[in-house]
């Protein structure tokens, strides 16, 4: 994993994907954390694990809690917000040199 050649950009914190492999197939998520060096991304709601925790102090008690882990962006599939649908991102560059996601399904600005 650490010597993969691409990494895949398009991405961004605050998007919708699906998820397109394992055990949360076709589920949809926003995008919380994006995490470019290990190509991964954290999903709201999605590849959850429960971790317990111990009481940090005398007589509290011990917590299982739910949190969400990373799952690799080639497994993700972007949300378009116009048209609803998961779609691969392209990307188009504007007069004024600026770059922009576009849909490839609807051609419409993500």
């Amino acid at each position: 994993m650490k010597n993969e050649k691409f990494k895949i950009k398009g991405i961004k914190k605050g998007d919708k994907a699906m998820v397109m492999s394992g055990d949360d197939r076709k589920k949809v998520g926003k995008i919380l954390k994006v995490l470019f060096k290990e190509n991964k991304a954290v999903v709201e709601g999605l590849n959850l694990v429960k971790r317990h925790l111990r009481p940090k102090r005398q007589g509290e008690k011990g917590q299982i809690v739910a949190k969400a882990l990373p799952i690799r962006l080639s497994n993700l599939l972007l949300m378009c917000p116009s048209c609803g649908k998961p779609t691969r991102r392209a990307f188009k560059i504007l007069k004024g040199g600026k770059k922009v996601r576009m849909c490839k399904k609807c051609k419409s600005e993500i």
